[in-house]
């Protein structure tokens, strides 16, 4: 067998053990791991804890904060990037202080700022508030999540500065990054994995892929290493790996729990709902970078070209088409479950509902893009090379940043206590950041094709203009961006309190089924049902109705 092939069956047995774990425990060991965890949580941190609130929702709310701090710098990293591309002496006079940035590091930096940054940190907010609900019970240690949070951020910012010098006064950063990294997720697991732990109901299909994506993350770390990481096509599998679990399957469980949440309805298919979870861990997503370099660097080895046998070459085909699966049902079920209660007609108001939607829209045909452009690049006369940058970008710009983005700005007030300061703005930065990163980036994406063609033809003339036209519809992004931020921290202080009794629950399964007309059992677990459902009959009257009086 190949490397990927050889590092893909130890990720499947991994997940299927940790999987086999979080439902069954360690046994007569169990009492004894969760009193060991609850102390590393806790005391094992000595006074440092004490500095931070144990409230209900405050590591959400820290989590919150931080993420939305690092799309700031994210937008203006990628800005700066774009722009540079078109005019690489445009920073120039920074030189003077030991800066000189380029394109490719300013790019390369904004990656993990948005990944890890903003999108992550997203997530994470969103995860220690939905994994307590959908179990019933409380979040193990809210002072160690909202500390944990400052101990990411730290991590983020050697990893940014990594990625501009990786090596400064002879000590390299990417090492204290990783290291850094490594802790604050080991935490965060640790939390979440001791609250699902105290679980009082089963969990439901988005709380598992939540769950699943945050477990795959250090399991694909390990199953990699036991391949062989010095390989170029094994630090791209790890890549595609994290991109595929951490970012597709949390993304998708949150982004179902708040279609649900946001409207009021059930899941419109249970069904779709388990396909996603099976496909995310089965597959490989297309969606990501064509190399193992970021992997590479957060793991300290050495950066390999990819270079596939012809096993690996054909099970990678396979499982980068087998992905669109996954994904076509992940986007069927939130459409259906948003249009179920028509968010847009009855609620225009609702935060995060068209960032759900343009991140949903937006899914599907990027991800076939990206199927075209890996499998090209896996080639051995790569055509399509010079657009994988810019479709990374609309990936995390149009699908990842809004999911995470949308979420967030939704569970807002059950997470605050209180209103974002202003909807308008809110809707205001939306379209802003929609806009500016579909436009600014497709017309970068034009760029890119006209260099394409100029590296074929001797007579090919690549615009300038082109290229500079699409940073500067880029940059409303970044202004979008900026508008979110003061929206959320503004509502902090100023914004409309919520009452205690508002409903934060989703209804991802149904207490209750009205049966107004004969159907099949089928259509009755598709619409939310579960076996505790109660059916309901509901009276028919054939007599003549009366109209009705309007006082």
């Amino acid at each position: 067998m190949g490397d990927v092939v050889t590092s893909m069956a130890f990720f499947w047995g991994l997940m299927l053990l940790a999987y086999f774990l979080m439902q069954n425990g360690l046994g007569i060991l169990n009492d004894v791991v969760k009193s060991m965890c609850r102390f590393a949580l806790g005391k094992a941190l000595g006074p440092a804890i004490d500095f931070v609130e144990g409230r209900e929702g405050s590591a959400s709310k820290t989590w919150m904060m931080h993420g939305l701090f690092w799309l700031i710098l994210a937008s203006l990293f990628t800005f700066e990037g774009l722009w540079l591309a078109y005019d690489p002496h445009a920073l120039h006079s920074l030189s003077s202080w030991g800066y000189s940035p380029t394109s490719t590091s300013l790019l390369y930096a904004a990656g993990f700022a948005t990944l890890y940054g903003a999108v992550g940190m997203l997530i994470i907010s969103s995860s220690f508030h939905i994994i307590p609900k959908l179990a019933d019970t409380e979040l193990a240690s809210e002072k160690n999540g909202t500390l944990v949070s400052y101990l990411w951020t730290l991590s983020v910012l050697f990893l940014v500065i990594a990625a501009h010098n990786p090596e400064i006064l002879g000590v390299n950063i990417f090492l204290i990054a990783t290291i850094l990294h490594g802790l604050a997720f080991l935490a965060v697991l640790i939390n979440l994995l001791l609250t699902v732990s105290e679980r009082k109901s089963a969990l439901p299909l988005p709380g598992w892929l939540i769950m699943l994506g945050m477990l795959a993350d250090p399991v694909s770390v390990v199953a990699t290493i036991l391949g062989g990481i010095g390989s170029g096509s094994v630090q791209w599998l790890l890549a595609h790996l994290v991109s595929g679990t951490f970012f597709f399957a949390t993304l998708a469980g949150i982004s179902l729990y708040v279609s649900s949440s946001a409207t009021g309805n059930p899941l419109w298919s249970r069904s779709l709902t388990a396909v996603t979870t099976v496909g995310a861990i089965v597959t490989i997503t297309p969606m990501g970078y064509t190399d193992g370099k970021m992997a590479a660097d957060m793991l300290l080895v050495g950066f390999e070209e990819i270079s596939m046998q012809s096993t690996d070459g054909i099970a990678v085909a396979f499982l980068m088409a087998l992905a669109i699966v996954p994904v076509m049902a992940l986007v069927a079920n939130i459409m259906m479950t948003l249009r179920g209660g028509d968010a847009f007609v009855e609620n225009p108001d609702s935060a995060g509902v068209p960032e759900i939607n343009l991140g949903t829209s937006m899914l599907l045909p990027l991800a076939v893009a990206s199927l075209f452009v890996q499998s090209d690049a896996l080639s051995h006369n790569p055509e399509l090379e010079g657009l994988s940058s810019t479709l990374v970008l609309m990936v995390i710009w149009l699908v990842l940043v809004p999911l995470a983005l949308g979420a967030s700005q939704n569970l807002y007030p059950s997470i605050t206590g209180r209103s974002l300061l202003s909807a308008n703005r809110s809707r205001w930065a939306f379209w802003m950041m929609g806009w500016g990163a579909f436009f600014g980036l497709a017309i970068t994406m034009m760029a890119d094709f006209a260099q394409i063609e100029a590296a074929a033809d001797s007579t090919g003339i690549v615009s300038g203009e082109v290229r500079v036209l699409g940073a500067i519809l880029f940059y409303g992004t970044a202004i979008g961006a900026i508008m979110h931020a003061l929206n959320a921290l503004s509502g902090l202080y100023r914004g409309a309190p919520v009452s205690k009794g508002r409903p934060t629950s989703t209804s991802i399964s149904r207490d209750d089924y009205s049966l107004t007309t004969p159907t099949s059992v089928r259509r009755i677990l598709a619409g939310g049902a579960h076996l505790d459902t109660t059916v309901v009959p509901v009276g028919e009257s054939d007599e003549t109705g009366s109209p009705t009086e309007l006082d």
